[in-house]
């Protein structure tokens, strides 16, 4: 299970960036499309980790809402 964080990007698709995983980042033409892409992203990037022999990252949920 990993945390996620979805957002408009400039280009009118959503990006899906997951913290814990420097560098995985998808995107879609809908949020429900980023989710999906998300998800086979993850999986791409743990199995390559895997492949070359390196720890994957564990997961964390120190999540902080800043209202500015």
């Amino acid at each position: 299970m990993r945390q996620v964080i979805i957002y408009p990007g400039e280009d009118g698709y959503f990006v899906a960036e997951v913290p814990s995983l420097p560098g995985c980042i998808s995107q879609g033409k809908s949020k429900e499309e980023a989710l999906i892409n998300i998800r086979e992203a993850i999986r791409v990037y743990i199995a390559a980790l895997q492949d070359d022999n390196i720890s994957v990252p564990e997961e964390h949920f120190d999540v902080l809402v800043a209202v500015v």
